[in-house]
């Protein structure tokens, strides 16, 4: 089964950036999809991107297509997301997901197809 760990988060300014990693391993060739998904206090989780593993194809949220960019490190099975202009609402736990290579469905925006979670990172953006 996979494991994934994020990495990154911090404390940051408004208008800094961050990049944050989510590191894939154990049966990493079993994987369809990486995605994060963010949560911040009194709201519910919400999709930031996501990647196909195969072709590298991203998706972004609306909130995020200007601002956040995902890449990869397919040597290390890692996805990146680097965070550029950040605000205060984007003050947030963010948490990685993955998609076992059996999954049939390809929501990627929706957690429910998501098999394996990380622990989350925690990015705060001070005004």
């Amino acid at each position: 089964q996979v494991q994934v760990v994020e990495s990154g988060g911090g404390l940051v300014q408004v208008g800094g950036s961050l990049r944050l990693s989510c590191s894939a391993s154990g049966r990493a060739a079993n994987m369809k999809a990486l995605g994060w998904f963010r949560q911040a206090p009194g709201k519910e989780r919400e999709f930031v991107s996501a990647m196909l593993w195969s072709t590298g194809s991203l998706l972004y949220s609306d909130f995020a297509k200007d601002r956040f960019t995902g890449s990869r490190d397919g040597a290390k099975t890692t996805m990146y997301l680097q965070m550029n202009s950040l605000r205060p609402e984007d003050t947030a736990v963010y948490t990685c997901g993955a998609v076992d290579r059996r999954a049939t469905s390809l929501a990627l925006a929706d957690a429910s197809t998501y098999d394996v979670w990380g622990q989350g990172t925690q990015v705060t953006v001070s005004s």
